[in-house]
């Protein structure tokens, strides 16, 4: 399982999970529900209590990752296959242009 903070400018918004069955989650923090109920990260995912859930990387992540020769850098310099959405997402999405970035969470195993 991997798992990254998403910070929505410099507040903490919620937590995007690749499940080791390879589904991912995002979940939108219970203190950012309730404080700002009406500031989503994207249309297609309004915020709420319940998780969102689906077997691929959600469309708006995906954006996030580079594309072009910027991606191929990025995989050659980190070693990472360009089909492992959330191996990049971990890696190149920490200061991204916009609102939102990704921190990873290091999980106890690794």
């Amino acid at each position: 399982m991997r798992q990254a903070k998403i910070q929505y400018g410099t507040i903490f918004c919620g937590t995007l999970t690749e499940t080791d069955d390879g589904e991912f989650i995002f979940k939108y923090d219970d203190d950012y529900v309730n404080q700002y109920p009406t500031q989503f990260i994207t249309f297609t995912m309004p915020v709420r209590k319940k998780e969102y859930k689906d077997k691929r990387l959600f469309p708006f992540f995906e954006g996030l990752i580079p594309e072009g020769w910027l991606l191929d850098i990025a995989s050659k310099n980190w070693k990472i296959n360009t089909n492992d959405r959330m191996g990049l997402i971990l890696a190149c999405c920490q200061n991204c242009i916009g609102a939102v970035s990704v921190q990873p969470i290091q999980m106890k195993d690794e």
